[in-house]
């Protein structure tokens, strides 16, 4: 296996990197034994949201042998407890013919050096319980906060709740 450091080629994604970005997404739920039908988002979708007017997400590609085989989708965050902003990473995968060489590494590590220049005091990110990434990200000091449990309010609980929500003036 060979590895390089933290100087593996990471850019930033590019519009016309939509369908590479798409095709990393579905090699991430297959990774995680998610059913193909579980990825409901399309190049339209990155392109709207990633490079329109008003960006909600940012990305960063990694490259091999010139082709996109890796990408952390990631977002800020804010900590009341801190009062400063942060980083969170949706999601960080590189394709399975192109793992050893440093790009998750190279990712993060782009990552982390956005967050130092931008000031930001932490990065956050979900890991499933059973996926032995978990010890790539033990070995670049990342910590389980065990104490935290993950919730999520799903479409449908949203639509439930919003019939409630009061008029905010």
């Amino acid at each position: 296996m060979t590895t390089t450091d933290a100087t593996a080629p990471v850019r930033w994604a590019r519009p016309d990197d939509a369908d590479a970005i798409v095709r990393m997404i579905e090699g991430l739920a297959a990774y995680e034994n998610e059913p193909p039908e579980s990825v409901k988002t399309t190049a339209a979708d990155l392109l709207r949201d990633g490079f329109g007017e008003r960006p909600r997400f940012e990305c960063l590609i990694a490259e091999h042998d010139g082709d996109a085989v890796g990408f952390a989708l990631f977002f800020p965050n804010y900590s009341t407890w801190e009062g400063r902003a942060g980083i969170y990473v949706e999601d960080l995968f590189v394709e399975e013919r192109a793992r050893g060489f440093g790009l998750g590494r190279a990712l993060m590590a782009a990552i982390a050096g956005l967050a130092r220049d931008r000031g930001c005091v932490r990065i956050d990110l979900a890991v499933l319980d059973w996926n032995p990434t978990r010890d790539f990200y033990h070995a670049i000091d990342c910590r389980h906060m065990s104490e935290w449990l993950p919730y999520r309010m799903d479409a449908a609980a949203i639509k439930a709740m919003a019939a409630k929500a009061p008029a905010v003036e």
